[in-house]
């Protein structure tokens, strides 16, 4: 399948680029995306969530009152979960949130939500950019010239250039990555992707292997 590749001015270069049918052309395996998505989220997460149980809880351990007679329910601790200030039941503990996935499901996820992209037509192919300095207005600029300035937009680099990322950090729907920090999630979240050539290279390379 062959694409055009667009300069930073949203116009035609009169070059195509062919995008290999086995990176964006294969038939989606979503069940493959929402694992990987499932496992990206879940290593979000901390997991230092923590509340105090009853013998953690700082506090006297005299019986409060008398067994017997006092008309109400029995207690032996001020700690107990019943009183204010008391441990809590069964509260949250730390937790390890990582899952296991294997390389080669991760691989076909990538692929599948490529796949998904172009069969959307929501991928783009531009000339490698570059910006004199950074500048918030050079990469409005240039998201306008592609139409996507108001949609999510995801930009992948072949390499680090922090010129057009400083560029993009005040721009909250629109993210910049390089080809070796793509992921499923970053590529299904973003409404339009927009690859440079060198980035082409190299996730091809990654996921043909």
């Amino acid at each position: 399948m062959k694409v055009a590749v667009l300069d930073i001015k949203g116009k035609e270069t009169g070059r195509k680029v062919e995008l290999s049918d086995d990176v964006f052309a294969i038939e989606p395996n979503e069940h493959a995306i929402y694992l990987d998505v499932k496992q990206y989220l879940a290593h979000q997460r901390q997991g230092t969530h923590k509340a105090k149980e009853r013998a953690e809880i700082a506090g006297s351990t005299r019986k409060i009152k008398k067994q017997k007679g006092t008309g109400t329910a029995r207690a032996g601790s001020i700690k107990s979960p019943v009183f204010r200030g008391g441990g809590r039941i069964f509260g949250p503990r730390p937790k390890d949130y990582t899952q296991k996935l294997n390389k080669n499901m991760k691989r076909l996820a990538r692929k599948s939500a490529l796949s998904l992209k172009s069969k959307e037509q929501s991928l783009v192919v531009v000339e490698d950019i570059n910006f004199e300095a950074p500048k918030t207005k050079d990469f409005v600029n240039f998201l306008s010239s592609l139409g996507i300035e108001n949609k999510k937009s995801l930009i992948v680099l072949g390499d680090t250039n922090n010129n057009v990322y400083l560029s993009s950090r005040n721009l909250e729907r629109s993210e910049v990555v390089t080809s070796s920090e793509l992921n499923t999630y970053k590529i299904v979240n973003a409404t339009s992707l927009v690859l440079t050539e060198s980035a082409l290279e190299g996730i091809e390379s990654n996921l043909k292997k």
